[in-house]
C-alpha cells in the first residue's frame, strides 16, 4: 500500500489507525481526509466525528449560503494556451478533432431531443466523489488532493480559511485534457505546491454538478483551471488558465496568481484578527463588568444578609429582655404573695428556738429565729422573700458544707437537717 499510495510508513500507520477509529474502509479517502488535515490524526478524527453527529465540518460548509462569486476579467489573470505542437498536423489531431468537433454536436442533438440530464438537480457531493473515484482509476492517486464536498461547499471553505481555491473541469472527449491529468496534475511539485497553498477542487461537466460551474466559469477551453481568492470580503475569480500546458508552466502561472493576491488574503486575515482581537476584547470587558456586576450584587446581598442577621439578634434581644422583665416581674409577685406564708418569728425563750445567721452573696447578713419543728421551706421562703436574695440559690452549712433541701421541702423540719441551736448558713447564686 505504501508504494501504491506513496506514502511513508509513518503515514500508513496513521492511515490505519484513522481507519480503526473511524470505521473508513476506503484507504484513498482515508488519505484524502488526513492530508488535507496535514496528517494531524487527532483533528482528522474530531473533524469526522463533528460530520457524523451531524455537525458542520470546516471541510464541508453548508451550501444554503453559497458566496456570491465575481467573475471580472478586470481583477484576472488570463492564460491562454493554444493546442499542443503539432497537434493539428498529426493524424491522430486530426482524428481528434474531428471526433471533438462531431460528438459535441452529437451531444447537442441528443440532449435538444431528449432532454439534457446536466441541468437537472442532483447529489453535487455524489458527482464530485465519483469524478475523484474515476479520475483515480484513470489516472491514480498521484495528484492534488482533491475537495471532497460540492462546489459551494469548497467556496464556503476557502473564504472562511482565507485560501486560495483552485478549480479543475475536466472532460475526457480532449485529448489536451487527459495528458494534462497524466503529466501535470501528477508532477510532484505541482501536487507539493497546491496541497500547501491552495484547496483542489474538480468535477467532470458532463455531471450535473460539473456543468453548473461551467456555466458559472464560462470555460472555452481544455484543460481548465480557475483560481478563486477573497478580494474586497467576495470570492473573486483572479486567474485563469486555458489549453494544454506544462508542470513548469502551471507552477509559474500559479505563483504569479498567488503573489498577485496573496496582499488580499494577508489584509483579510489581518481584519479578521483585528475583529477577533475586538470581539474577545469586548467579550473580556463585558464580562469584566458582568464580574463586577455580580460582586456588587454579592456585595449587596452579603450586606442584606448581615442586616437581617442584626435585626434577627435585635429582635431576639428584646424577646429576652422582654421574657426576662416578665419573669422578674413575676418573682417579685412571687416574693410578695409567698412573704405571708415565713413563719412568724419565735421568742428568744421558746425551748425550740433555732437562731439562724444568713449570709447572702451580697455579704449581707440576715438574723432570724426559727422553731425546730418548722419545715426547711420555710427558711427557703424567708430568703427568697428577701429583697436583696436572689432569684435562685441554694443555702448550704459552711464545715462541713452540706446543701439543705430547703425549696419546696414541707416534710422535713430543722430538727431533721440537724438545726437544733445557733447556726450559721451560706446562700449560694445558681445564676452568677
Amino acid at each position: 500500500m505504501d508504494m501504491a499510495l506513496g506514502l511513508s510508513s509513518e503515514q500508513t500507520d496513521k492511515i490505519l489507525q484513522f481507519q480503526d477509529l473511524t470505521g473508513i474502509e476506503d484507504m484513498t479517502i482515508c488519505r484524502d481526509v488526513l492530508t488535507r488535515h496535514n496528517w494531524d490524526l487527532e483533528g482528522a478524527v474530531l473533524d469526522q466525528l463533528n460530520i457524523r453527529d451531524g455537525h458542520p465540518s470546516v471541510f464541508a460548509s453548508s451550501e444554503t449560503h453559497a458566496p456570491t462569486v465575481v467573475n471580472e476579467l478586470m481583477f484576472q489573470h488570463v492564460f491562454f494556451s493554444p493546442p499542443s505542437d503539432g497537434y493539428w498536423f498529426s493524424i491522430r489531431g486530426l482524428i481528434q478533432f474531428g471526433y471533438n468537433l462531431v460528438a459535441p454536436l452529437f451531444m447537442l442533438a441528443y440532449r435538444m431531443i431528449f432532454g439534457d440530464d446536466r441541468r437537472s438537480i442532483t447529489d453535487p457531493v455524489a458527482d464530485v466523489i465519483k469524478f475523484i473515484r474515476s479520475y483515480e482509476e484513470n489516472y491514480g492517486s498521484q495528484h492534488p488532493v482533491f475537495y471532497q464536498g460540492s462546489y459551494h461547499q469548497a467556496l464556503n471553505d476557502a473564504k472562511h480559511e482565507l485560501r486560495f481555491l483552485v478549480v479543475y473541469l475536466h472532460s475526457d472527449v480532449h485529448q489536451d485534457n487527459i495528458n494534462f491529468c497524466r503529466q501535470v496534475l501528477s508532477d510532484e511539485n505541482v501536487t507539493q505546491y497546491i496541497n500547501t497553498h491552495m484547496l483542489f477542487w474538480g468535477c467532470d461537466v458532463n455531471s450535473s454538478e460539473g456543468y453548473r460551474v461551467s456555466q458559472s466559469l464560462r470555460e472555452n477551453a481544455y484543460p481548465f483551471l480557475a483560481v478563486l481568492a477573497m478580494r474586497d470580503s467576495r470570492m473573486t475569480v483572479v486567474g485563469r488558465m486555458e489549453g494544454p500546458m506544462s508542470s513548469q508552466v502551471l507552477l509559474q502561472r500559479l505563483q504569479t496568481i498567488v503573489a498577485d493576491n496573496e496582499g488580499c488574503l494577508v489584509a483579510a486575515r489581518n481584519d479578521r484578527m483585528e475583529r477577533s482581537l475586538n470581539q474577545t476584547l469586548r467579550a473580556q470587558q463585558d464580562q469584566a463588568y458582568e464580574d463586577s456586576l455580580q460582586a456588587d450584587r454579592e456585595k449587596e446581598r452579603l450586606r442584606r444578609l448581615e442586616k437581617e442577621r442584626r435585626e434577627e439578634e435585635e429582635r431576639q434581644r428584646r424577646e429576652s429582655e422582654h421574657q426576662e422583665q416578665l419573669e422578674r416581674e413575676e418573682i417579685k409577685r412571687q416574693k410578695i404573695e409567698l412573704a405571708s406564708k415565713v413563719p412568724t418569728e419565735p421568742s428568744a425563750d421558746h425551748p425550740e428556738s433555732v437562731h439562724v445567721v444568713i449570709k447572702l452573696p451580697t455579704g449581707q447578713r440576715l438574723e432570724r429565729r426559727f422553731l425546730q419543728s418548722h419545715p426547711l421551706e420555710a427558711l427557703y421562703l424567708f430568703v427568697f422573700c428577701h429583697p436583696e436574695s436572689p432569684d435562685r440559690f441554694e443555702i448550704a452549712t459552711n464545715f462541713p458544707k452540706r446543701v439543705l433541701p430547703c425549696e419546696n421541702n414541707t416534710q422535713e423540719t430543722l430538727a431533721d437537717v440537724g438545726l437544733r441551736r445557733g447556726e450559721v448558713l451560706f446562700v449560694y447564686d445558681l445564676e452568677a
